[in-house]
């Protein structure tokens, strides 16, 4: 879910899924403790069982009170889509769990949650913790590094084995000190995403198999399909959305990206950076892309009016074309393997220390991460799971996509994501990818700038912000 979750990212996913509403339960009358609950509930602000009503509201309805009459109550604090309430695993964990009572406060700008979860956990204001946050990827080296100390070491939480999850992934969430501080919720891996028709009007193969042939191994072979989709392209379309997505893909596969082992900003000097940024750049200013910033209202037009012939696409990323695009691209899409494997996007449950029921509440965060969970979450939104027994389960491996032409998206993503390469993850990493992809780039897209003044910028404006 990107900052999307990304990934949308997204994805995105992620962001990048479309919210759906898990169904209330039902059944018999309420018993009258439990309608007592559902009036406390509304007392709060928010109708008893509408579970979009209200973000911090109860997100399905209370269960009885425990023989002891008392609940606990677990908050759990999220940005974007992270499917636990469309999958219905809330309601189900308080229907097996009677003495617990979930909520959810969610927002969907990743930006503002991190820094309202930072000022939490420094005590420097923004909002009250949630007994569980969430961390996108970008921002897990702050939790391991800086801010490991306000948070609970989960690996001796009943159910935690860190081996559960793709070793590159609980890597990703472990302190230098060995501490598990995250649990892996999805990921990101890559593919593209591309229109058959557009493809067949430009002269060049649309099955899946053969698209992913045209550029196997090598997104410079991405780009050079790109020229060659230019040169008989339908009117008002380019060959991809935008140079900062393409830039995106480019470096996630590469095993050095904006900062070194030690977290160190090694961007200006990265082989991994300079690839990205070169292949970029000459996309951009070939007139392959379309200029547009990904996921503004432009893009988003954009998209609906057919105007990309590929999107380099995280598995969150279906859930944006599809919501985007609308029913006029259903079955005009499909999705091939990317170049090379990488991964944009993805996130971690993590659990403050400031919290008054971490017990309870690393309890709750083990369950939602677990295979059987990952598994329920990618069938509601397509969440790619993080642990490797639910990447091998029949539910992901059998999985495909209508909108896509129904392609296996489950058995492609599956395979891109265990053959990620991981890469040093730095605490300004988000900074300058936002600073290269969502501005520089933009620039020499759309506006002709000279690359070497729009790279120029970056490493000023990343100066400035780290003030070295």
């Amino acid at each position: 879910m990107p900052g999307t979750r990304r990934r949308t990212t997204g994805s995105p996913a992620v962001a990048g899924s479309g919210r759906r509403t898990a169904p209330s339960p039902g059944g018999a009358a309420e018993p009258r403790r439990r309608r007592r609950l559902l009036r406390a509930a509304a007392a709060l602000g928010c109708a008893a069982l509408a579970l979009t009503a209200c973000s911090s509201g109860p997100v399905a309805a209370p269960q009885s009170e425990s023989p002891f009459g008392e609940t606990i109550t677990l908050k759990v604090g999220t940005f974007g889509s992270f499917g636990y309430r469309e999958a219905g695993l809330y309601a189900d964990y308080m229907a097996k769990h009677p003495e617990v009572v979930i909520t959810e406060a969610a927002t969907q700008d990743s930006e503002e949650y991190w820094a309202d979860l930072t000022a939490g956990l420094t005590g420097q204001g923004g909002k009250p913790l949630a007994d569980i946050q969430a961390v996108e990827v970008g921002y897990i080296s702050e939790a391991t590094g800086p801010l490991a100390d306000k948070l609970t070491d989960l690996q001796a939480a009943p159910g935690v084995h860190a081996s559960s999850w793709l070793p590159w992934k609980s890597a990703q969430a472990t302190t230098a000190s060995g501490a598990l501080v995250g649990l892996g919720t999805d990921t990101g891996p890559m593919a593209v995403c591309y229109r058959k028709d557009l493809f067949q009007k430009a002269g060049l193969p649309s099955d899946r198999e053969a698209v992913g042939r045209l550029w196997a191994g090598d997104w410079s072979k991405f780009v050079d399909v790109g020229r060659r989709y230019k040169a008989h392209a339908p009117a008002r379309t380019t060959f991809t959305d935008s140079a900062g997505g393409l830039f995106n893909a480019v470096l996630s596969s590469q095993p050095e990206q904006f900062s070194n082992a030690r977290g160190e900003l090694v961007y200006e000097d990265s082989p991994g950076v300079k690839k990205a940024w070169d292949l970029s750049v000459s996309a951009a200013r070939s007139g392959l892309t379309s200029g547009l910033k990904q996921f503004g209202p432009e893009w988003n037009e954009a998209l609906y009016l057919s105007g990309f012939a590929t999107i380099v696409c995280p598995s969150w990323m279906t859930g944006v074309i599809s919501k985007y695009a609308g029913d006029r691209g259903e079955g005009l899409w499909d999705i091939a393997p990317a170049p090379a494997a990488g991964n944009w996007g993805g996130a971690f449950l993590t659990v403050p220390k400031a919290g008054k029921h971490q017990k309870e509440a690393a309890a709750l965060a083990a369950w939602l991460t677990a295979p059987e969970q990952q598994a329920k979450v990618f069938a509601a939104t397509g969440n790619l799971p993080s642990a490797t027994a639910a990447l091998e389960s029949k539910a992901v491996q059998d999985a495909t996509n209508p909108y896509f032409n129904n392609a296996p998206t489950g058995r492609i993503y599956a395979d891109a994501a265990r053959t990620v390469l991981p890469a040093p993850i730095g605490r300004m990493d988000g900074a300058v990818k936002a600073a290269i992809s969502d501005v520089a780039l933009v620039d020499v897209a759309r506006n002709g700038t000279d690359p070497k003044k729009a790279w120029n910028a970056v490493v000023k404006q990343i100066t400035e912000k780290t003030g070295g």
